[in-house]
């Protein structure tokens, strides 16, 4: 049996760490979702996919997220209503919500846009808009 012996400091493999930031995307429009998970993952994010409020609230539940983007209007539980529980049993995710809509001119939705002074973008948007907006989020 030969004895084991650790390669000298100038032959050891030159490791890099890569911070990862995980991000949970929520909608309803399943190709959409899956659409931006592919987009964001080619952007070096890892990221999770719920389909309405309530999938989206037991992923949050059992994961942190560095960032939200999600729709507003979606069965079981609304984008908005998702919002509020979220924040209230992870605090530090307030400021890291995006949310995309295609209604933002509803006046419920400018509303709630108004009073909790959250990112929007309006459907349909420019990929490169949102990660620019993901980027700037996180930075």
């Amino acid at each position: 049996m030969r004895k084991f012996e650790p390669l000298p400091e100038e032959l050891q493999p030159v490791v890099h760490s890569l911070e990862l930031k995980a991000i949970l995307v929520v909608d309803d429009d399943r190709q959409l979702a899956s659409a931006l998970q592919w987009i964001l993952a080619d952007e070096n994010f890892l990221v999770d996919i719920a389909f309405d409020g309530e999938e989206a609230m037991l992923k949050v539940k059992a994961h942190e997220y560095d960032a939200v983007i999600c729709d507003l209007k979606m069965p079981k539980l609304r984008g908005d209503e998702f919002y509020l529980k979220a924040k209230e049993l992870r605090p530090s995710l307030t400021d890291r919500f995006i949310f995309i809509t295609g209604f933002a001119a509803d006046p419920h939705i400018a509303l709630f846009f108004n009073q909790h002074d959250v990112k929007y973008l309006v459907k349909p948007f420019p990929i490169s808009v949102l990660i620019n907006c993901v980027k700037e989020l996180l930075s």
